[in-house]
Parts: structure tokens; C-alpha cells; sequence
């Protein structure tokens, strides 16, 4: 299979335990790596045959958008189920990290690996 990918796509969502975190938006970063087939989209030149990594940066945008979440946990699980139900994605790897959370870290994160 192959891959494609979105490295540190910059978000801005609700993301957090504290209540100032629930409060304001902040800066989450996002990798995602789908696992696909291309071979119909390189043999034909047609990006409607592929995953449009355009189209895919966006979904995630919109998503977390309109969702928040206190945990990182809970919001990789859904983001990962979201991506899941997208039109040719066999498996998804996804990292999201808060690069603010901890002072002394350049960032923390979490990350996962989920297939249909």
C-alpha cells in the first residue's frame, strides 16, 4: 500500500483539562499519514482518484473546528474514526501534540495507528 501525508499542520482548536484551556482557542499540531492505493490516480494523472491532501487538511481543520475535547486521547480517537470514513483510506497514523503544554518540552503528544 502507500501513503500519503501531512506533516505538522498547524490547528487551531479547544484542547484541554484546565479551564482557561476550554475557554481559548490554542495551537495543536497535526501529522497524518493515510495508507492508500495511487496506482489509478499515477496511471491516469487524476487527483479525483487519489486522496487530495488539500481536501484532507482541510477535513481535519473543519473538524476540529467544530469539535473540543479535553483530552488529547479522546481527540485522536475521533479525528483517527473521522479520517476512517473518508473515501479511500485503508489506515490512518496520526499524531497531535500541544506544542505549549509543558513550558520545558519543545512539545507533547500522542500518537496512534488505526486500519479499517
Amino acid at each position: 500500500m502507500d501513503k500519503i501525508f501531512i506533516k505538522n499542520l498547524r490547528v487551531i482548536g479547544i484542547l484541554g483539562v484546565h479551564p482557561y484551556e476550554q475557554r481559548k482557542p490554542q495551537r495543536i499540531r497535526v501529522n497524518v499519514e493515510v495508507t492508500t492505493d495511487i496506482a489509478q490516480a499515477a496511471e491516469n494523472d487524476d487527483v479525483k482518484q487519489t486522496i487530495d491532501y488539500s481536501m484532507l487538511s482541510k477535513h481535519i481543520m473543519k473538524y476540529m473546528d467544530n469539535n473540543r475535547f479535553f483530552t488529547i486521547e479522546a481527540l485522536i480517537e475521533a479525528l483517527a474514526q473521522e479520517i476512517l470514513k473518508l473515501n479511500r483510506v485503508e489506515a490512518v497514523k496520526l499524531s497531535i501534540e500541544k506544542p505549549n503544554a509543558v513550558p520545558e518540552a519543545e512539545s507533547v503528544g500522542v500518537e496512534i495507528y488505526r486500519q479499517k
